[in-house]
């Protein structure tokens, strides 16, 4: 893999699991309460805005991406991105991973390492 696609590809990774992360605190948040109350609490915290800028930079890392690799290949690298997100959100958050979920993450790994030795 190319130097720049490599550094596009790791920093479209981190922008993704970084965003998500910060919505997942933004919603997770007990003290936000409900219905509208909830949406102005959760837009007067930084969690929110740290998500949508992370968005906004991935955003643009994944056309520069894009523009240095096949769409059929990028869109399958890009699949790491869950599997990223899954294990931060387990350290993170606590979540659990059951074993078919676990299962996933080794299928999406060996599919993008696949891919990855292939460009």
């Amino acid at each position: 893999m190319h130097g720049l696609v490599l550094v596009l590809w790791i920093a479209n990774v981190l922008l993704d699991t970084a965003g998500q992360l910060a919505f997942k605190a933004a919603a997770g948040d007990e003290r936000a309460g409900d219905g509208l109350a909830r949406w102005r609490y959760m837009f007067a915290r930084p969690w929110i805005w740290t998500g949508i800028a992370c968005y906004v930079a991935e955003f643009v890392v994944w056309i520069a991406f894009l523009s240095l690799v096949p769409l059929s290949e990028g869109v399958l690298l890009g699949s790491i991105n869950i599997v990223a997100i899954m294990i931060a959100g387990r350290i993170l958050f606590r979540e659990k991973l059951s074993p078919l979920r676990v299962t996933g993450i080794l299928l999406v790994a060996a599919g993008v390492a696949i891919v990855g030795a292939g460009s």
